[in-house]
């Protein structure tokens, strides 16, 4: 079967939703309000997810998502200079992890969305 799709949109949800459009916005996102209590948030013009006034615990710590850049060490960089931990309570961002298949760094959101940020081997 086709699929002639241009998108796909996960869902998050957040422990305190005004904290994560705040967050997400100073990660660099667009952050787009949908309503009161959702907003489309887009990494680039082709990237983009729902963020939902929405908390189940079992759910959002159970909620990854993985993002693939092209420089992991500039994009690590660049977000260690954000002072994100600093700024938001829970936050926590790793140093990057060699792995067989390639490299990687970890962030936690503010709701405990953790984000893998990443590069393949070739």
């Amino acid at each position: 079967m086709n699929h002639p799709a241009k998108s796909i949109r996960p869902f998050i949800g957040a422990k305190d939703y005004k904290e994560s459009v705040l967050f997400y916005a100073t990660l660099g996102f667009s952050v787009h309000s949908l309503g009161p209590q959702m907003s489309v948030v887009s990494v680039n013009e082709k990237l983009s997810f729902y963020l939902q006034d929405a908390y189940v615990k079992d759910w959002v710590d159970n909620t990854m998502l993985f993002l693939e850049v092209e420089d992991l060490q500039h994009h690590w960089e660049a977000m260690k200079v954000l002072g994100l931990p600093d700024k938001f309570p829970g936050v926590r961002l790793s140093t990057i992890k060699i792995n067989d298949w390639g490299s990687e760094f970890f962030l936690h959101d503010p709701s405990g969305i953790l984000w893998h940020f990443g590069v393949f081997k070739s």
